[in-house]
């Protein structure tokens, strides 16, 4: 069966993505196209799936580099089917408990600090004098859930 191959125009019309997104996805090696003899770039119609599951993915708060992840490990760059979706998903699921818990504390956190009034930099979780946060990691490490050496909000 021959495959049907669509110009970059065309398939940035079909997917929503940008030409210049279609081009990075290339470069990132999320997709493949090949040029025609003019020099202009062809992809073939099944790369409309695998672009649609990279926007899902990206829509789930996926970085790239973990959907290149995924799709690296299907042979010979094809879309995920309903077998390797089951896989990837499952192999997701706990990173997406883990960002939802995370959201869920600044949520709360947020919360609290806006509802107490103080609106004060002093008593904000986002307050970090002479940089005290630095030794627990990276981010916003009182809104991420390590205690403040002072009670805050």
């Amino acid at each position: 069966m021959d495959r049907k191959w669509l110009a970059i125009g065309q398939i940035a019309k079909r997917s929503g993505v940008n030409a210049s997104a279609l081009r990075f996805y290339e470069e990132k090696g999320l997709i493949q196209s090949l040029r025609s003899d003019g020099g202009q770039r062809l992809y073939p119609q099944d790369a409309l799936r695998r672009i649609a599951f990279i926007r899902v993915a990206q829509g789930m708060g996926l970085s790239l580099g973990e959907i290149a992840e995924a799709l690296a490990g299907l042979p010979d760059g094809r879309t995920p089917d309903r077998h390797d979706w089951e896989r990837i998903a499952g192999q997701w699921q706990a990173l997406l408990d883990r960002r939802i818990e995370a959201l869920q504390l600044m949520k709360r956190k947020l919360g609290a600090c806006i509802g107490c009034g103080c609106l004060s930099l002093e008593h904000c979780g986002l307050y970090n004098p002479e940089d005290q946060a630095a030794a627990k990691g990276r981010g916003p490490r009182y809104l991420l859930g390590d205690l403040p050496p002072e009670r805050y909000c």
